[in-house]
């Protein structure tokens, strides 16, 4: 009997147990936010090799006993102290040559915050939010990962009311403009703008006023949480 308990095991550990070498599985968080001006991205300076000193996106290696996205919530905490409460999978980068280490495949997220004050943790030596246009060179190939990024996100803009995430809870319209203007690079008539997004039917009114320039006052405008998710869960179309 304890013979034949011995074969079943080595049955089953021959069966499980693969000779072809297993790549490593890690996550890259892409985490977007917006300080009522531009567009920022959130970086961590790695405190370790390789590309020691680089600026990279939070992320590492996956723990054997977690799944992808509870990998990239904590790899995010442990390295910034910031807490996503969504991360959206957005693609696998799988290049055999992409860390120098060894063959490691990368799954990657984008979220979307509203900024706040980092810090580097664990091996980041620091953390930092950067403007679109003062990106400083990236380590492995997050540059790659960036450029798709980007993309997914002026695709989702189409898609769903993203300023939700990003605008504090009372803003202007002007501000609402200019986070557009940022994601997707172009400049649009104030009018028309203002016509189109409130023609969504998802932004309230404020009986509140703000005063941009000395010789213009603004109304601040807040989002109607259900019509925001009614739109969100059936979709629509943006054309600009």
């Amino acid at each position: 009997m304890q013979e034949e308990h011995k074969t079943i095991e080595k049955m089953e550990e021959k069966m499980y147990s693969y000779k072809y070498p297993h790549p490593a599985v890690a996550t890259d968080c892409v985490i977007f936010g917006f300080d009522g001006m531009k567009l920022k991205i959130l970086l961590i300076q790695r405190g370790i090799d390789p590309f020691k000193g680089k600026w990279a996106f939070p992320g590492g290696f996956l723990k054997m006993d977690e799944s992808a996205e509870e990998g990239a919530m904590r790899e995010l905490k442990e390295e910034t102290n910031l807490t996503a409460t969504y991360l959206e999978q957005f693609h696998c980068f799988s290049s055999p040559n992409r860390d120098p280490r060894e063959r490691v495949i990368s799954i990657a997220f984008l979220a979307l915050v509203k900024t706040e004050e980092v810090k580097g943790g664990d091996d980041a030596a620091k953390a930092q939010w950067f403007s679109m246009d003062e990106i400083p060179q990236l380590a492995f190939d997050h540059e790659s990962i960036l450029r798709m990024a980007m993309s997914k996100l002026r695709e989702r803009i189409h898609f769903q009311p993203i300023g939700f995430d990003l605008l504090p809870e009372k803003f202007t319209l002007k501000e609402l403009q200019l986070l557009y203007e940022a994601i997707l690079g172009v400049h649009f008539d104030r009018r028309n703008f203002a016509k189109k997004m409130l023609h969504l039917d998802i932004l309230t009114q404020l009986d509140e006023t703000v005063w941009p320039t000395p010789k213009r006052k603004a109304f601040l405008f807040s989002f109607n949480e259900d019509k925001y998710k009614e739109l969100k869960q059936k979709g629509f179309r943006l054309e600009f």
